[in-house]
């Protein structure tokens, strides 16, 4: 009996459970924010208030385009990309111990914009290649597997609202 209970504990607790409740929870978040599921980039701008594309090729990634930005100056490889952004769960009851704001910090996240970057979140890579632009903003919904290392460990998704400015090397 005790054997039972406890493999039953450690399934609860196994990497596979812990992403089925994962996708589970940003099914939910789906549902009560009332997100419409598309499944190709817009041509035009802006893209409905509740378009979110699913991201080919990763799973469980979504993003929306809130500002393209200015198309002068788009983004290209080795760009010193400047990132603000809000950084949220996921669950029906906000968790304000894990929700972040760098909006109004003195200094924005950087990193370089590099196809072979491993410093930021492929999430975050994603969101600046679908971006284009300096300026631009979006959302996206990010599983923790395309999220910060923290995230990766204990298999929490996000929900981050970015805004991008590069310079240009």
């Amino acid at each position: 009996m005790l054997l039972m209970i406890g493999a039953t504990s450690c399934n609860q607790n196994s990497y596979s459970a812990k992403r089925k409740a994962e996708d589970k929870l940003i099914a939910d978040f789906i549902e009560r924010q009332h997100i419409n599921v598309i499944y190709e980039e817009p041509e035009d701008t802006p893209w409905g208030e509740k378009d979110y594309l699913k991201v080919p090729g990763y799973d469980g990634l979504y993003f929306h385009l809130d500002a393209p930005g200015d198309p002068s100056y788009t983004v290209k490889e080795r760009d010193k990309i400047y990132v603000r952004y809000i950084r949220y769960t996921l669950d029906a009851i906000a968790d304000t111990a894990s929700y972040m704001n760098t909006t109004e910090q003195a200094y924005p996240t950087t990193f370089s914009y590099s196809a072979y970057e491993t410093s930021v979140p492929t999430g975050w890579l994603v969101a600046v290649k679908y971006m284009k632009h300096s300026g631009a903003s979006c959302k996206i919904i990010c599983p923790s597997k395309q999220g910060l290392d923290t995230e990766k460990n204990s298999v929490t998704p996000y929900g981050y609202d970015m805004k991008i400015q590069f310079q240009r090397y």
